[in-house]
């Protein structure tokens, strides 16, 4: 199957199935859209919009009517420089895990072979050369003009891996006032409410440095 493509993007699929073919190639963040529970998930579009501003998001879902619905609403609430569309090619087929195809009778991204995902994502990957090439909607519509890379390369680690051990001593976890440190800090960095786990992760994702931050416990 051939080395990981190192990405500094994240990626969003719709379902978990789809997210677990990706993780075999790709060495990247992974989030799901968990089919259309985006539409009504506050916490994970705010993250997104703030990963897609940040480090860039990569947006790759089913060519069917559902799919393209996803991409639609998804087009609306993300910001256009920071998001990359990816098309997967219209294959007719019936993914192994299920008992019959899909309304529309193509295969998801989980069923699209291997090397079609890699070359989909490899001009993405860590020194590729991303000239917008795989950008094409092979399924007979135009990209709009998401498709293109806003040229901007996130290849900027994140500065620290936070640990839960690190929002305890800045009294953001298991102490007195810590839930409204949180709101304070959360409503600074742009996030919605979210629970101390979501916050850990999008600390790490987003590459944000609490040392550079107002003290936690002034809040």
């Amino acid at each position: 199957m051939g080395e990981k493509l190192r990405l500094t993007q994240a990626v969003l699929v719709e379902g978990r199935y789809d997210k677990t073919m990706l993780e075999n190639l790709l060495d990247a963040t992974i989030f799901t859209t968990e089919g259309f529970g985006i539409f009504k998930n506050a916490e994970k579009k705010a993250l997104l919009r703030r990963v897609a501003e940040t480090r860039g998001l990569i947006v790759l879902v089913d060519s069917d009517g559902g799919g393209r619905q996803i991409r639609s609403y998804l087009t609306g609430i993300l910001p256009r420089n920071g998001v990359i569309h990816l098309y997967i090619p219209p294959v007719e087929g019936k993914e192994h895990r299920k008992a019959h195809r899909s309304r529309a009778g193509l295969l998801g991204v989980e069923g699209i072979d291997a090397d079609t995902l890699r070359a989909l994502f490899a001009p993405y990957a860590v020194g590729g050369n991303t000239d917008g090439s795989n950008t094409a909607d092979t399924s007979g519509t135009t990209a709009g003009g998401t498709g293109e890379s806003d040229g901007t390369r996130r290849d900027t680690p994140p500065r620290k891996t936070y640990t839960k051990a690190d929002l305890y001593e800045r009294g953001l976890l298991g102490g007195e006032g810590s839930a409204l440190r949180r709101r304070a800090l959360e409503t600074r960095l742009g996030l919605p409410e979210m629970s101390s786990n979501a916050l850990l992760d999008a600390l790490n994702l987003l590459g944000i440095d609490l040392d550079a931050e107002p003290d936690a416990k002034e809040s």
